[in-house]
């Protein structure tokens, strides 16, 4: 674990800048929301806003970015008033949160934006129990809400807006579907139902804390399309709460709330959340657990029953997500699977064509926004494919060969990354084998993904010439790609 996190590329120090700015915008709304005379209560909403704003918005864009952000507010203020409107109502409360839990994973269909929209708004439910608030405080919650939100637009995007100076990333649209075939509304009708089960459980271990519960069965769903990567998001988190939990007696409780211990506790642990969350799971929980414990270690709450109650609420949680994927409209590994792997396929199919029309010296042919979009497309297949390779998983056949599938895929973006370098070259010629290798690799791609029979590679020794080197190394790996990924029966991704 210290080594995926510590030791894990950090191209450009993207993951550094951003947890960096990340402490600055927290930070800085935090003092705004002091000056602006805001009790302590306002001034944790404040900081947790402004933590949202800043993590949740990914927006391809800075301009899509500014105008996610700018939206927040109107997602999560009338939110914030319905939550406080109903604090003294129980029934009317926990049915308007489940609606909060459906709508805001099913907004995720709209992409990006509808995903952080439906994680603000509900946050703001969640921050609402979690600080008790009622309609008296709302004018004060509204005011920290909106100055936070903007001074962590102001640090993102005129401070320190490094993203300016970097090409937007290519984001993949999720699998295309309608109805209940649309992974989001499935998603969404499962997590509506685990949270259910948390919320109706969570209460009968807790009437304060309960929504505990719910919260870890919502940031279960986040982020997973199948059943296998629910499950093992929902084990990373009860590893990372519990681990958060044992260093809550060590750190958290002898602060008990010390105001300058906590604020500098708080900002590291604000630092190491952004700074985990591209590379684990487990770690950005157990800083997320620790952060919690020093806000209520400030607010005067904090003890050892509490740290105990946390872990059972996340326990609770953790087993509603894992019910509703299950048993409620189940999305199988297999499919999305199935579904990202032949995405990349065909993205390597586009990326060979665009980099055998730039050697061709076709103008306009540009294969390098194609690599970007493969990338994209491989992190995906990664972490569709993260159940079946888990140290975990007890079926050792499937974990073998998806291991292998993953070593190809990577042999195979390393490829077209090498031929797509020599392309680039202005010197670099195109002549009748290089015609007929990419004729060859676009062949083997389409039998892959339309189930036809996929060329023989014939072994020999590697090319000389660069972009025919690449060419044959591209069909090896594509050759080997069709045992893995088809049972003796024929059909693609068998038991995965």
């Amino acid at each position: 674990m210290l080594k995926k996190v510590f030791v894990s590329p950090d191209p450009g120090r993207s993951r550094l800048r951003f947890a960096a700015r990340a402490v600055l915008g927290i930070g800085l709304a935090v003092v705004v929301c002091g000056l602006a005379g805001t009790s302590l209560v306002g001034a944790i909403i404040g900081g947790l806003a402004a933590l949202l704003a800043l993590f949740t918005v990914t927006d391809a864009t800075v301009r899509g970015q500014a105008l996610t952000t700018a939206l927040l507010p109107v997602a999560g203020l009338p939110v914030l008033a319905a939550a406080a409107a109903l604090h003294d109502l129980p029934v009317a409360r926990d049915l308007t949160f489940l609606a909060v839990v459906g709508a805001g994973v099913y907004a995720r269909r709209w992409g990006p934006r509808g995903h952080s929209l439906g994680v603000f708004a509900f946050m703001t439910f969640f921050i609402a129990q979690f600080l008790h608030a009622t309609t008296d405080r709302l004018p004060e919650m509204y005011a920290a809400v909106l100055l936070s939100v903007a001074t962590a637009a102001a640090v993102r995007f005129g401070l320190w807006c490094y993203e300016r100076r970097r090409p937007a990333p290519a984001v993949p649209a999720p699998p295309a579907g309608t109805g209940l075939a649309r992974i989001t509304t499935r998603q969404a009708v499962q997590a509506t139902a685990g949270a259910g089960f948390a919320l109706v459980v969570g209460q009968l271990v807790s009437g304060d804390r309960w929504y505990w519960a719910v919260g870890a069965t919502w940031w279960v769903f986040v982020n997973t399309t199948s059943r296998g990567e629910t499950l093992v998001r929902g084990f990373r988190r009860v590893l990372g709460t519990v681990v958060g939990i044992g260093l809550g007696f060590l750190i958290a409780v002898p602060v008990a709330g010390s105001p300058v211990p906590t604020a500098v506790l708080a900002a590291a642990c604000v630092f190491g959340i952004f700074y985990t969350a591209a590379v684990s799971y487990t770690w950005m929980m157990l800083c997320v657990t620790l952060l919690a414990e020093l806000l209520y270690g400030l607010l005067g709450v904090l003890s050892p029953g509490l740290l105990a109650l946390r872990i059972a609420e996340t326990g609770v949680g953790a087993l509603g997500a894992a019910l509703a994927v299950l048993f409620v409209l189940p999305v199988t590994t297999h499919a999305v699977t199935d579904v990202w792997i032949q995405r990349a396929l065909r993205c390597v199919h586009a990326c060979t064509a665009e980099a055998a029309a730039r050697l061709a010296g076709t103008e306009g042919a540009d294969p390098a926004p194609r690599v970007a979009e493969l990338e994209q497309l491989l992190g995906r297949v990664r972490l569709s494919v993260a159940p079946l390779v888990h140290p975990l998983s007890p079926m050792y056949g499937r974990r073998r060969r998806a291991r292998r599938v993953l070593d190809l895929l990577d042999d195979c973006a390393r490829e077209i990354r090498g031929l797509v370098a020599v392309a680039a070259d202005p010197e670099a010629s195109h002549d009748a084998r290089l015609a007929a290798a990419c004729w060859r690799v676009e062949a083997a791609v389409e039998a892959l993904t339309g189930g036809g029979s996929v060329p023989a590679h014939e072994s020999g020794p590697r090319a000389a010439e660069p972009a025919l080197a690449h060419l044959h190394g591209l069909e090896h790996a594509l050759a080997e790609l069709a045992a893995p990924l088809r049972s003796p029966s024929g059909s693609r991704l068998a038991g995965t």
